[in-house]
C-alpha cells in the first residue's frame, strides 16, 4: 500500500540543516514534544516530524483489504523526505523508529547526514521476539537481547488480559498508565501533563484502533530486519539511552558496539519517554551531533 496519506509538519528556516524525527511503532509524531522540537529549531535546525501511517492524522487502511509490511513503513521515511524536498537529512529516531533509521542508514547511506537513535534496539536483533517471550514467560535463548524490566512485563501482561476499553475516559486512563510504565522510575511522573498529551493523541487520531495494524505489518513480514549489517553504517551515529530504560535496557550499548565509531550517551533518570527534564540534554547532544 503506497498511496496512504502521511501527515507531517516542519519548523525552522528552510535553509537550516534538516532533522527528520522518526517516532516509534504505533506512535504519533507529536510524541516528539513541542518544547524539545523548539530547542532544536532555536539551535538552527529545520525540524520535520510526521505521523506514521495508521497513526494520528495520517491515513488509515483496512489492513485485510490493503495489507502492508514494515518495509512500507520504512519506505514512508523516503516519502516524507521527498515531499519536503530533502535529498538527505539528519535522522533522529526513537524506539522502533531507530530500527527504521538504522535500516535507512544501511540501505541508502547517501540520504543520511547523521543518525541518532534514542531508546532503540539493534537492527536485526530480534527485539520483538525478546519482548514476546518475556510476556509469555518463556526463557530467552543464549545471546538474546536483554529483556524488559519486570514492571514493563507485568503491565503488558495485565493489559493483554484486560477487556477492551469502550469509552474515551477508560482508554485515556490506560494510555496514561502505559506512559507511566514507559516513563520509568528515575524521574517524577507528571500525571496532569500525561493526561494532556494522551487527550491530544486521542483527539487528533483519525482512528485510534488503527495503530494495531503495525503489529499485523510486523507479523506479515517477520524477516523485515536484515541481520549482521550494522557494520555497514558509515554515517556518524549517536546512540542515547535513559539510565532507567524499562523497555529495552542495555540495547543501546549493543547498537554502539556494532556501528563503527558510534558514540553512546546515557541520560540520567530518563526511561523510555522524553520528559521535560531531559529536553536540554537531549537537544544539546543532538545539536552538537548534527552540526555542519
Amino acid at each position: 500500500m503506497q498511496n496512504v496519506t502521511i501527515w507531517s509538519e516542519e519548523f525552522g528556516a528552510a535553509t537550516d540543516p534538516p532533522i527528520l524525527l522518526i517516532m516509534g511503532s504505533m506512535s504519533q509524531g507529536v510524541l516528539w514534544p513541542d518544547e524539545f522540537v523548539g530547542r532544536l529549531t532555536a539551535g538552527g535546525r529545520r525540524v520535520i516530524r510526521y505521523d506514521h501511517r495508521d497513526t494520528g492524522m495520517s491515513g488509515t487502511v483496512d489492513f485485510e483489504a490493503e495489507p502492508y509490511t514494515w518495509e512500507d513503513i520504512k519506505n514512508d521515511v523516503y516519502r516524507v523526505m521527498d515531499n519536503h524536498g530533502l535529498e538527505s537529512a539528519h535522522l533522529v529516531c526513537h524506539s522502533a523508529g531507530g530500527l527504521l533509521g538504522q535500516f535507512v542508514a544501511v540501505e541508502r547511506p547517501e540520504r543520511v547526514r547523521s543518525l541518532t537513535v534514542i531508546g532503540s534496539s539493534p537492527l536485526g536483533g530480534g527485539e520483538g521476539q525478546v519482548i514476546m517471550r518475556a510476556l509469555m514467560g518463556q526463557p530467552q535463548p543464549e545471546g538474546s537481547l536483554p529483556e524488559p524490566a519486570p514492571e514493563f512485563v507485568d503491565f503488558f501482561r495485565a493489559l493483554m488480559a484486560a477487556p477492551p476499553a469502550r469509552d474515551r475516559r477508560t482508554l485515556i486512563d490506560r494510555m496514561i498508565a502505559e506512559q507511566r510504565v514507559l516513563h520509568g522510575t528515575g524521574l517524577p511522573f507528571d500525571e496532569d501533563a500525561a493526561r494532556r498529551l494522551q487527550e491530544r493523541i486521542y483527539d487528533r487520531a483519525r482512528d485510534l484502533s488503527a495503530v494495531a495494524n503495525h503489529r499485523l505489518a510486523a507479523a506479515a513480514d517477520p524477516g523485515f530486519e536484515p541481520v549482521g549489517v550494522l557494520d555497514r553504517v558509515k554515517t556518524p551515529t549517536l546512540v542515547i539511552e535513559g539510565s532507567h530504560e524499562p523497555a529495552k535496557p542495555g540495547h543501546s550499548a549493543i547498537i554502539a558496539e556494532r556501528i563503527p565509531g558510534a558514540r553512546l550517551v546515557i541520560v540520567p533518570g530518563m526511561g523510555h519517554t522524553l520528559p521535560p527534564e531531559t529536553h536540554q540534554e537531549l537537544a544539546d547532544a543532538i545539536l552538537a551531533h548534527t552540526a555542519e
